[in-house]
Parts: structure tokens; C-alpha cells; sequence
């Protein structure tokens, strides 16, 4: 599977400058992601005209509170991350304020630790998460998920690849990876006891684990790390953030749909399944994915809970 797991979870994209390396950054302390050819926050989309058929399904006291609270750790570039103004964007926010909108709400999108999302949704302290949730079965054990985009696991390495990595054998190499992710338990589920079994060294610590994706970044191009995993939008928007500073190594792999979180047994999830549906149909979703170049992960359906693994 693929994306951020239950951990703590495709990058960060402010622009940090450190010596003579120009780095992503989505932390609170990030200032521009205006890097030439990268996708642009200040692009427009239609908004989306409400439907009353689908705000009849909104909970009555998330309608008459007027809003959705949607949790996303802003981090994580281009799906949810902060802007030089402070202001949290993404893929991710453009799709929570036209699900909002749709349902005759708006949306009031709140940072938060990844680790601390879910069991906020459990807290009632949000009504929604959307960060880069992969949609798994273990997860469907405790929230409803409802899908609306694809992603898989991809591999960047310094640009040239200077320690000839092998997308196929990461065996004893220095990995980077954000702390919780589906890439952190891969490391220790997947890559390492392949090692072992193969009598090679494993990966160290089964992974270097940082909590802001932006610090996976910043140790592969400060020779930290000689290889970060991440999903695959994420590492995309790298590559074009770092200015040529990284390149991606191997294919795309372990494709799986993104959920956005809902409330165990919420009638909350067929209302959020049906925007998500509405905003497919009338070319709103494809216009958002498009302005942060992720048209790839695209889905024609939307389900509740349709996690394979």
C-alpha cells in the first residue's frame, strides 16, 4: 500500500534556504514555494454550486454548525502544506472547501500532527482528516474512508544518483522517510526482513524517521540520507521544488486509493462520498488536481471503505 500510514504520513514545498542548498519546506516556518514550474497556489477554480440533495445528508449538527472542521498535517506538498503566508493549501484543502461547498457548508481546515488526526475524528474535535490518508483495511477498522484519489510509493535520490542506488535494493542504504508513513512500514514489514532473508545488511533504523516531510527532504540533499521514499505526488512536486537538486529512481509502485477520514458509522461518509462524486461529474475535481499537476492520481469513482489490503 502506499501514502501515509497510521503513524504519525507523497513532501513539503516552501522554499528554505540553507548555505547553498534550496530546499521544500511546508512547516510553519516556511516561506515560498514559487519554484519555476511547480504548480501554483494562486491558481483559481470555479467553485462549485451547492446541492441540496446532498446537503440533506449532512448530520444535523454539523449542518447547523455551518462548517466541516478538516484536520490535515500541512506538511506534505502539494496535498496539504503552507504557503508564504502561513496559510495552509494543497490538493487536499481545495478539495475539503469544494466537498464544503457542495454539501451548502464551508470548510475550516485546521493543521494538526498526522498521529493526532484520526483520534481526533474520534474526539469529535474534526469532522474530517485530509491528509494523504492511504485507505487500508486496518485502518477501516476504526473510521470510514471515503476515496477520492491514487498514489503509490516513489523513490528520489541526489541528482546524477552519486551513490548508484538500486530502486530494486535498498539493502544497507541510508533511507529517509516521514515517521508513520506507509514508506516507514514498509522499511520494517517489507525491505528489511527481505534483507535479512537475503543475507544482506538492512536498512539502518529501519529508516531515518522525521516528523515534517520537509526534514526527509532536507537530509537527502544535505547527504544525510542517500535515498527518501515517499508517495508518488510528493516526490513529484520534489523534483520540481529542489530545482533540479533530485531525481527519481525506479517506477511508481503499490498504487493505492487515498480516504478521506469520517467518523465510524457516520451518515457524514455517503454525504462526503456523494460531493466527491458531484464534484467528479461536473469537472471540478479533475480542474483542482490539475492546478497542482496531479491529474495521474485521478479516480472516476468514489467509495466508501474500498481500501484492497
Amino acid at each position: 500500500m502506499t501514502a501515509r500510514t497510521q503513524r504519525p504520513r507523497l513532501l513539503a514545498a516552501t522554499v528554505l534556504v540553507t548555505g547553498s542548498l534550496l530546499l521544500t519546506a511546508c512547516s510553519s516556518s516556511g516561506s515560498s514555494s514559487g519554484s519555476s514550474g511547480a504548480p501554483s497556489a494562486s491558481a483559481s477554480v470555479k467553485a462549485p454550486t451547492a446541492d441540496a440533495s446532498l446537503a440533506a445528508l449532512v448530520p444535523a449538527d454539523v449542518k447547523s454548525s455551518g462548517k466541516l472542521v478538516v484536520a490535515a498535517d500541512a506538511s506534505y506538498a502539494p496535498n496539504e502544506f503552507k504557503d508564504d503566508k502561513g496559510a495552509i493549501v494543497g490538493m487536499d484543502v481545495d478539495l475539503a472547501a469544494a466537498i464544503a461547498q457542495k454539501l451548502g457548508l464551508t470548510a475550516d481546515v485546521q493543521n494538526a500532527d498526522f498521529t493526532s488526526i484520526i483520534p481526533g475524528i474520534a474526539a469529535k474535535k474534526y469532522q474530517l482528516g485530509m491528509s494523504s490518508f492511504t485507505d487500508n483495511k486496518e485502518r477501516e477498522k476504526t473510521v470510514d474512508m471515503v476515496t477520492y484519489f491514487t498514489a503509490g510509493t516513489s523513490q528520489a535520490v541526489k541528482k546524477g544518483n552519486p551513490d548508484k542506488i538500486s530502486a530494486d535494493d535498498l539493502c544497507g542504504k541510508k533511507v529517509a522517510v516521514q515517521t508513520g508513513t506507509t514508506q516507514a512500514d514498509l522499511i520494517h514489514d517489507t525491505l528489511n526482513p527481505a534483507c535479512t532473508k537475503a543475507g544482506k545488511p538492512t536498512i539502518p533504523n529501519d529508516g531515518d524517521k522525521f516528523t515534517l516531510q520537509t526534514d526527509v527532504t532536507t537530509a537527502l540533499i544535505s547527504n544525510r540520507d542517500q535515498v527518501m521514499l515517499a508517495d508518488s505526488p510528493v516526490i513529484d512536486y520534489a523534483l520540481k521544488q529542489t530545482n533540479g537538486q533530485l531525481e527519481k529512481i525506479g517506477s511508481t509502485t503499490d498504487s493505492a486509493p487515498y480516504g478521506v477520514v469520517v467518523a465510524k458509522g457516520s451518515d457524514l461518509a455517503k454525504a462526503v462520498q456523494g460531493a466527491i462524486q458531484s464534484l467528479i461529474a461536473d469537472g471540478t475535481y479533475k480542474a483542482i488536481l490539475a492546478k497542482w499537476g496531479v491529474e495521474s492520481g485521478a479516480i472516476d469513482k468514489s467509495v466508501i471503505n474500498g481500501a484492497t489490503s
